[in-house]
């Protein structure tokens, strides 16, 4: 190529001005075409994103500690957006920022107050096992042979994800099953993301009971499963004086803007599965 741009002269080095100002030409072509291929390639294949999108981010805690289910703040900004999810799934949600995301979306959030995270499972080693499962010590491996060993579908696996990533250290693993102090539980969400059966449910800070159970399960299979599952049978909410117990999907649903904290759901459950969050 240097020989059709440089000539050799006697005396010297001549530049032949016609190639060089040829192959700028052509080179400044190209680039004017591939710019406009880009324009075009750009106006015809632009997503159009909603605008509330960064709106709502912008008043999210930038955390990205999953604990809402989703990759992280701005996925989450997303799904509020598009109706996916409520902001009540965000743990480190408060105050200003529930009114201002609220304002956002055109809708009403009620900012319920502090929070704690309990384990709606109390299986543990109560649970039944469906094979002797000889991995690596990990939930989400586990859950993905099978969904884990656990005879229930929904147990918690107890190999201590949750534990492991929760900052407060207020999670432990006792008879195969995770626990929360809730007296040391800020509600963050970190747990949330780590548990690959979702067993983690936030409760306001102030109750006292919870149903550790998730299986939707018919009462008979339930039996069939573990030891100390919910069977179905309404007790709890037959005899609750305030009527804040309703059956979902054969689980007991607590009201706690009806609960009173009496206690009398957890004395009456014939499979104990009602837990205390105060510790004796």
């Amino acid at each position: 190529m240097l020989n059709y741009i440089l000539a050799f002269a006697e005396g010297g080095v001549t530049i032949q001005w016609n190639i060089v100002g040829l192959s700028v030409a052509v080179m400044a072509g190209m680039a004017v075409v591939l710019g406009a291929v880009i324009l075009l390639v750009n106006k015809f294949c632009h997503v159009e994103t909603d605008p509330k999108i960064d709106e709502i981010y912008e008043n999210l805690p930038h955390a990205n500690c999953g604990g809402c289910g989703y990759a992280g703040c701005s996925d989450f900004a997303k799904a509020l957006a598009e109706g996916k999810v409520p902001a009540t799934k965000c743990g480190q949600l408060k105050g200003d920022s529930v009114a201002k995301i609220a304002s956002i979306l055109g809708v009403e959030i009620a900012d319920e107050g502090p929070t704690v995270t309990v384990i709606a499972c109390c299986g543990g080693n109560k649970a039944n096992d469906k094979f002797e499962y000889q991995g690596y010590c990990d939930c989400q491996y586990e859950n993905m042979l099978s969904g884990g060993r656990k005879a229930c579908s929904t147990a918690c696996l107890g190999d201590g994800n949750c534990k492991a990533v929760c900052p407060e250290n207020c999670i432990e693993i006792v008879d195969g099953c995770a626990v929360v102090n809730t007296d040391l539980c800020t509600s963050c969400g970190v747990c949330h993301g780590a548990c690959p059966k979702s067993l983690m449910e936030r409760i306001p800070s102030t109750a006292h009971y919870y149903v550790a159970c998730s299986s939707k399960c018919r009462g008979k299979d339930v039996m069939g499963q573990c030891k100390v599952g919910c069977i179905a049978c309404g007790l709890c909410a037959r005899n609750c004086p305030n009527g804040a117990i309703t059956m979902v999907d054969n689980l007991p649903k607590i009201d706690y803007s009806k609960c009173t904290n009496c206690g009398i759901c957890a004395s009456k459950c014939p499979r104990k599965c009602i837990l205390s969050t105060k510790k004796d």
